[in-house]
């Protein structure tokens, strides 16, 4: 793509965000809209700032410039004013000058002292202020109106061709840290190195992930959110599970794969779900409920549990009793884009809450699937300690293979994980694309 084609793309994006701005500025009354993006959080003292992490109410236009502390303002009909924060400082490097595609698209401030910022904010009419408090200027405190956010939330989940580009491209930096992971595990590395090596294919630091790595070796795997990184090897290496993503101008990817290390057992249940999940993955469409998705897909892990002989049940009796929650503790996915669980999933554009399947408190999306959606699909079939003790206790336990679950106990689990994007066709799907074009 050349830079005039991103140029072109960005503008379009622009475009479009403006217009629901616009449009949500109407629904609530408001004539301006500003929104604080971005601020460093302080820690205790003698110890360095956070990272800064963009606050992103407004879709697009943060990510525009997620890196530097800043200010921007709407008014209908005119160029966005950037108020960009560069301070004379000589304890740390200060922010570099704005550059890129968005540039040209507006009205640029830049201020070295926070106090100036006021001199460019809007004035007159009804101000939409968004943000949080602890960075809010004197005189604009933001009052978040829910109206305005209902309806940038809703429409976050409709991408432009902008923000799928940048989305693939998010991908395609991912993917080569996947890769020199599953190479560190089967070289016999630990945590920590294939942590490291994944950081090392990808170019991001611990502190500019989209969120931290979850590098699973045997039975850490089980650990749904395992949040350590051992330094040692274990004695031997059964499993990587890897949840790690990637970010470019703002947009993030998750991407989660599994890898066995050469035993039948475990690699024909990698395999399984790996066919479930793509499965799964065909079926993101326009229309779909993602509730019915992903009952749907508590059905075919309780076809594998019941193909591999691990539950001798049928699968509809496995989700009414709850047992595939035991194996499939989690929901299936959630939106992506500027953040990881991106907003609004649950809810339409006036705020109304699309309620979960009863049963299945963890799911974290309950909209129906359109063209422009991209959303996560990440079936997983776990063995955790915990749950099983609990399935133990009740009438279904007769009905489960305790040696097979014994067997499979210091293996950890399973999870696949890809981002899909639902056309108005067959779906897109971003992380198999990455993949295959390293392959």
């Amino acid at each position: 793509m050349t830079p005039s084609d991103n140029v072109t793309l960005y503008r379009a994006h622009l475009s479009t965000i403006k217009a629901r701005i616009d449009q949500a500025l109407e629904k609530g009354g408001f004539d301006h809209l500003l929104s604080g993006l971005g601020h460093r959080e302080i820690r205790i003292p003698r110890r360095p700032p956070l990272p800064l992490q963009a606050q992103r109410p407004v879709q697009g236009l943060a990510a525009a410039y997620p890196a530097s502390p800043l200010l921007d303002s709407l008014y209908p009909g005119r160029k966005p004013v950037l108020v960009y924060y560069q301070p004379d400082d000589y304890w740390h490097v200060p922010p570099s000058a704005p550059e890129g595609v968005w540039v040209d698209e507006f009205d640029i401030r830049v201020i070295s002292d926070p106090a100036e910022a006021v001199k460019h904010l809007p004035t007159g009419g009804k101000t939409a202020i968004l943000g949080e408090t602890d960075a809010a200027l004197p005189g604009f405190l933001p009052n978040n109106p829910k109206v305005v956010l209902d309806y940038l939330h809703f429409h976050r989940a409709f991408k432009t061709a902008y923000e799928l580009d940048r989305m693939r491209a998010a991908q395609r930096r991912a993917v080569p840290g996947h890769l020199a992971a599953r190479a560190a595990f089967q070289a016999g590395a630990p945590e920590m190195q294939v942590h490291a090596a994944y950081l090392a294919a990808t170019g991001h630091t611990d502190f500019d992930l989209p969120y931290t790595n979850i590098v699973c070796l045997n039975q850490h795997a089980a650990v749904l959110h395992y949040q350590y990184k051992d330094v040692a090897a274990p004695p031997q290496h059964r499993t990587l599970l890897i949840d790690a993503g990637a970010e470019v101008d703002g947009y993030a990817s998750d991407i989660t794969r599994t890898w066995d290390n050469g035993d039948s057992d475990f690699a024909t249940l990698v395999s399984a779900v790996d066919d479930e999940q793509q499965a799964l993955c065909d079926k993101v469409r326009a229309g779909t409920d993602y509730r019915d998705l992903h009952l749907e897909c508590h059905l075919r892990l309780g076809n594998v549990l019941r193909t591999l002989g691990i539950v001798d049940m049928e699968p509809g009796e496995m989700l009414s009793s709850g047992v595939t929650s035991t194996f499939f503790p989690h929901g299936l996915g959630h939106p992506i884009g500027l953040q990881v669980h991106d907003v609004a999933g649950f809810s339409d554009e006036d705020g109304n809450l699309i309620p979960r399947p009863n049963g299945h408190p963890y799911l974290r999306m309950t909209r129906t699937l359109a063209p422009g959606m991209v959303v996560t699909i990440e079936p997983g079939i776990y063995f955790i300690p915990t749950l099983l003790s609990k399935l133990k206790a009740t009438p279904q336990a007769k009905a489960v293979n305790w040696a097979q679950v014994e067997k499979l106990l210091p293996y950890g689990g399973v999870r696949i994980e890809d981002e899909v994007h639902c056309t108005d066709a067959a779906p897109e799907n971003l992380t198999r694309d990455a993949f295959a074009a390293l392959s």
